[in-house]
């Protein structure tokens, strides 16, 4: 029951304490994230750990960049779009770590719908692996879906190649709140037993 415990006590963490986190410790967790899951074993997963100011920069000026406009097209008041922008700005700039999780697109067995959906799926369990390895390291995390909206943008704010296709971007760091309580469904409306 200790590890059901363990598990269901991660949270999402949306502000972190601004102590750096040891290159050993990620690379403990991203190790560990490495044993998740993934389709045919094919592990389509990167990891791209963005540490240096700069870097940091360009992908807040591209990601905003994109949902500034994405917003103004949905009509969207400028005020509601610069407290946005600036939350997301800080956001970035305030966690310790930064991991743009990415899918390999060419670790596929063969180029079909079906194929790329196990991919993402693999890189997903990734994902929450990296998340539940971090929680066992006293960190708190925080999946962000930011680069799905502008995954062309993002690549090249990071000059990465052709083929990471970004996914995610998840961020670490030691927990400066207090994460809220979770409400959940109850089990037996997720439930259908045949």
């Amino acid at each position: 029951m200790d590890a059901h415990n363990f598990l269901r006590s991660r949270r999402s963490i949306r502000r972190f304490k601004p102590d750096p986190i040891p290159d050993s410790v990620m690379e403990r967790i991203l190790t560990t994230a490495t044993f998740a899951p993934s389709a045919h074993n094919l592990q389509p997963w990167r990891f791209v750990i963005i540490k240096n100011p700069d870097a940091r920069t360009r992908l807040a000026q591209a990601l905003t960049n994109k949902m500034r406009a994405d917003m103004q097209a949905e009509g969207a008041s400028e005020s509601e779009i610069e407290k946005r922008v600036t939350n997301s700005i800080r956001r970035i700039n305030e966690a310790p770590v930064l991991i743009l999780l990415c899918r390999d697109a060419t670790a596929v067995r063969a180029d079909t719908p079906e194929e790329t959906t196990m991919a993402i799926q693999s890189v997903a369990a990734a994902g929450l692996q990296l998340l539940l390895a971090a929680h066992a390291e006293g960190l708190g995390g925080n999946w962000i879906c930011w680069p799905l909206y502008a995954r062309e943008e993002t690549r090249a704010a990071l000059n990465l190649p052709e083929t990471w296709e970004p996914q995610a971007m998840i961020f670490i760091g030691k927990a400066d709140d207090v994460a809220k309580t979770k409400e959940l469904k109850p089990i037996n409306r997720l439930i259908q037993t045949l």
